[in-house]
């Protein structure tokens, strides 16, 4: 399984935008999008708000670059981890450890990303949940690819892949660092729990 490593969220912005794009999510994570004002983000990056202004043209525009940013690391870590596995059984642990993981490691990024989506503009919107389809493509057809060669067995291979997606998001709604689980024990034990689902031996699911 892959070691999730801080992802480079901001891609080729410039430190300002950075600093902007931290103060906003950081912001939201606290207060959500409708409780944290510009100028709550701006005096956080030590901006003022017009500051803020020649970067991001409003507060939506920051939501939507947060949100585009996170679903991109999400659907690059589920990606990632199934080019280290050859198995349907290797492959399906990975993913769901994977995201799992993801969610916990960024908490604070994905309770924005993930609860948010309303506040998004239609068309930001509608790009976002292309991404988001894209995700649930991706753990769709590693269920179904198990099913066909016989390795996972259900009648449901839909309410799996829910079922898959639900755990991981819901992680970043509670989950704090110095708790008593850390990202990687709750991705071996989300992990454990969905390919029981699917009706693997216990042994191929913990094995590794």
């Amino acid at each position: 399984m892959t070691t999730i490593a801080t992802d480079d969220l901001w891609g080729e912005a410039r430190p300002g935008s950075r600093r902007i794009l931290e103060a906003a999510l950081t912001a939201f994570a606290a207060r959500g999008y409708h409780g944290a004002s510009t100028r709550d983000i701006a005096a956080a990056a030590g901006m003022s708000p017009s500051a803020v202004y020649a970067h991001h043209r409003t507060k939506e525009d920051l939501l939507y670059a947060i949100s585009l940013a996170g679903h991109r690391s999400a659907l690059a870590a589920v990606e990632r981890a199934l080019g280290e596995e050859v198995t349907a059984v290797g492959r399906l642990r990975a993913l769901v450890h994977d995201y799992t993981a993801w969610h916990a490691r960024h908490h604070q990024l994905a309770r924005v990303v993930q609860y948010e989506l309303g506040a998004l503009a239609p068309d930001h919107r509608d790009e976002i949940l292309r991404l988001r389809r894209r995700t649930e493509e991706v753990v769709l057809d590693e269920i179904a690819a198990g099913i066909a060669s016989g390795a996972f067995r259900t009648e449901d291979p839909g309410g799996v892949a829910l079922a898959v997606l639900s755990l991981g998001v819901d992680v970043s709604r509670w989950y704090a660092p110095g708790g008593h689980h850390t990202p990687v024990s709750l991705g071996r034990r989300y992990a454990t729990l969905v390919l029981a689902m699917l009706g693997t031996d216990h042994r191929s699911a913990t094995a590794g």
